[in-house]
Parts: C-alpha cells; sequence; structure tokens
C-alpha cells in the first residue's frame, strides 16, 4: 500500500499527528521527526517511527518518492486499508 506523508524534520519529537487534506483534497498523514533533514537522518526516522506504529519490520517501509521534500509517497508492504485506518484512523474523505 502507498500512503502520503508529510513529514516536518526537528519536529522535537518522533510522532504521528494525524490526518490531514491538500489543497487538491488528497489525504495526507502528518509526520514529526526529531532527526535534521540531513543526509536521509529524517526519513530514516519516519520509516523507522511507521513501522514501530503499524507493529511491521523496518524494512516493510521505503520511501517510494518525495526523498528531498517534505510531502513523501511511502511504500507499506503487508498493510491493507484495515490496518492503516486501525493504526491512525480513517483518512478524511474515507
Amino acid at each position: 500500500m502507498r500512503l502520503a506523508v508529510r513529514l516536518t524534520p526537528r519536529g522535537g519529537r518522533d510522532a504521528i499527528d494525524g490526518w490531514a487534506s491538500g489543497p487538491d483534497g488528497r489525504p495526507y498523514l502528518k509526520a514529526r521527526v526529531s532527526a535534521p533533514p540531513v543526509e536521509g537522518e529524517a526519513n530514516a526516522a519516519l520509516t523507522v517511527l511507521l513501522a514501530k506504529t503499524l507493529g511491521l519490520s523496518k524494512s516493510s517501509v521505503r520511501i517510494a518518492a518525495g526523498q528531498t521534500g517534505r510531502l513523501k509517497s511511502v511504500e507499506v508492504e503487508g498493510l491493507d486499508p484495515a490496518g492503516l485506518a486501525a493504526a491512525f484512523g480513517p483518512p478524511p474523505g474515507a
């Protein structure tokens, strides 16, 4: 499953802040990590945070697109819509 995530590096703590909708109406998950956006540290922290929250291995979560931007496309193996909703609540418009 692929999901959109808006990452805030140097956010003070590692946390998922829930769902939001972009200007185009597409839902994305808001996340923050304490790691800086240097040499992939924030992306690595994001994959660890998502894997831990979803109860999956770190290798099941990878950044598919947006490595250098705030809005990322994250590929999660072994996740279905029901598991996503159970972990983070239903996305807006679902």
